[in-house]
This record gives structure tokens, sequence and C-alpha cells, in this order.
């Protein structure tokens, strides 16, 4: 968690720790900037506040080790503000029941989520007593679009400014294909590193996974390189295709049925020449795909989290980053969802 160093928010977003008033206004502040930053137009960025103060509000009142990302979120026309609050307990056993008016546990009006909810243009939410709760929402100058087939999150390691962690989402010609990159190191340089991975990602050809791993590797020779996969969800042929280099885990997990792990082999993204070579899995509708660096433990279970996988990809992803995301380092989650 750093403190806003800039007027400009940038693509990653910032994260805020919220555990006194004091932050609060800050998160508000710099909410307010962002909407400015994007024209939200006074309007909504006065809505955006209401959302930033009553989310941070709630997280002061109620939470354990409370945490918030603001960044921006871009349509194909619009740009609207997105804020995840995340945190330790104590939890809710009915979200929605706790999202209705008068409905209070700190002797407040229990007005607090219902003015998120009307000011909001999108939002999600997960919570579960004893484990915390994860609750993302986004606020547009116009409807929202339509939620993500795939979406994650980075959070750098504590004491940086940026991530060397970094993932990209892409439709070319068809081909529904996502990325996870983690630089080497931390800090510039290996933001710099994953950056160089997620342009030459938007701008690869329309290619399979294998391909889209060398285009990426030849990209990056002028970086300290990257650990990095992608993966591309193929619902219709019933189809997962796979490739990565280094340590980025990956797993398809099935309702019912135990996760499987996906192969990535040694290598450097950028340096020597990796052997790349693509997998084939199973991936049926409904299934989840689950990215992410080594900043995240790999020892969670969706068993534990009932009525996880029904929530948004990006919802999946900030629990997981909570819960797993435990390791002095920058960590990166993603999660994309096998559709009908």
């Amino acid at each position: 968690m750093v403190p806003l160093t800039s007027d400009v928010v940038p693509d990653q977003g910032i994260w805020f720790r919220v555990e006194s008033s004091s932050a609060a206004s800050a998160v508000r502040r710099a909410a307010e900037r962002l909407g400015s930053q994007l024209e939200l137009g006074a309007e909504r960025t006065a809505d955006l506040a209401i959302v930033a103060a009553e989310l941070t509000s709630n997280l002061v009142k109620h939470a354990d080790e409370g945490a918030l990302l603001l960044r921006p979120v871009r349509g194909t026309r619009e740009a609207g503000v997105e804020l995840i609050a995340l945190d330790s307990g104590p939890g809710m056993a009915d979200l929605a029941h706790s999202a209705q008016d008068g409905h209070s546990t700190a002797g407040t009006l229990g007005i607090g989520l219902g003015a998120i909810l009307r000011q909001a243009s999108w939002s999600d939410g997960y919570s579960r007593p004893g484990r915390g709760t994860a609750f993302v929402v986004q606020v547009w100058p116009v409807a929202a679009p339509d939620p993500s087939w795939a979406a994650g999150l980075t959070r750098p390691l504590t004491g940086e400014s940026v991530s060397g962690d970094g993932y990209a989402v892409r439709v070319v010609e068809g081909r529904h294909q996502v990325l996870v990159s983690d630089g080497l190191g931390h800090g510039p340089l290996a933001s710099a590193a994953s950056d160089a991975a997620l342009t030459a990602f938007r701008a690869a050809p329309a290619a399979p996974p294998g391909a889209v791993v060398q285009h990426l590797h030849r990209s990056m020779s002028h970086t300290r390189g990257a650990a990095l996969a992608v993966a591309e969800l193929d619902p219709a042929a019933g189809l997962l295709r796979y490739a990565g280099l280094g340590n980025i885990s990956a797993m398809i997990t099935v309702e019912g049925e135990r996760r499987r792990g996906l192969v990535s082999l040694p290598g450097i993204a950028g340096h020597q020449r990796p052997t790349v070579r693509e997998y084939d899995y199973p991936f049926a509708a409904g299934a989840l795909l689950t990215m992410h660096s080594d900043g995240v433990v790999d020892r969670w279970s969706m068993d534990d989290y009932p009525g996880l996988a029904d929530r948004s990809p990006l919802v999946v992803a900030t629990t997981l980053l909570r819960d797993a995301g435990i390791r002095r380092d920058d960590a990166c989650v993603l999660v994309a969802r096998a559709w009908s």
C-alpha cells in the first residue's frame, strides 16, 4: 500500500490501507481526482465521492485489515472508475440483506451499502462469516458495459509504487485470450518487463497461445524478462489452450470436481531460447480458469468458498488475492469463465 504521489491515477490503480478516517479522506479525494481525470462529469463524480466515502466508512467501522484499490476501468468508448474493497473479517452471512437500508451492526442509520448500490453503475460482492468480504463497485458516466468474461488485479510488494506483475485480456478474430506476466524482481524494472509483455500481447497476431508466447519472447529482449503464460478459451470446442514459461500457476476449476493444474515449462520470456509448448485441456461451459503469479500461494481450494464460483471473475480474483496473496512479493490474480 503506497500513498498517492501524483494527480494522475495509473491504470494499475492505487492501493490504500483503510483503517482510519484519515485514509477514508484520502480515498475520497483520489476518487474525485480520478473522476475529473476521466471526465465523468460533475454529477457522476459527486456520486463517485459518495461511493468512496461509504465504502471506506464501512471498512473503518466494521472491517479487519481493510484495503481498497482505486483504478480506472475502460470500455470500448467510455471510461469509468472501479473501487475494490476487501477485508479479512468479520464477514457477513447475507450480503444482500446487509445492503438493505436500516440494517446496521454499528448503531448507525444503516444506509451505507444501500447508498453505494444506488450510485453504482455495477457492483458485485462475496462475504463469508469469519473470512471477510470482497466488494467491487463501478461508476460510469453512462450505463455500465456487461461484466467481462475475464478480470484480474495486481498488488505491488509493500513499499513499492508499482507492481512487477501484470495481466491483459483480449479478443482478436474470435480468439478469447488472457495473459499473466511476472517481471523478474520488483519495482520499476520488473514493471517495465511486464508492461512490454502486455503491450506486445495486445498487438500480437491472432494466433494460438504457443505462437503468442514466442512473439512475446522476441518482443521483450530489451527487458530483464518475465515469467508469463497465455491461455485461450474455446468453450465451443470444449477446450482451453495454454502455453507458459516460468512460475505462473494456472488451474481449471469445475464445480464438483478436483481442480486441474496446467503445465508451464521452465524459462524466462525475453532471455535465452526457451522451449515453448502448447497444451490443450478440457474446458466445458461454466468452468473457471485461474492464473496467478508466485506472489500468490496455490494452497487454496474453491470448496472453502461456497457460492464464490457463481460471482463475477473479478470478485473471485479479489477474494483469492486477499486470502492467498500472502507472500512478500508482487501479486496478480486473473480469473476467466467459460460461457455457454
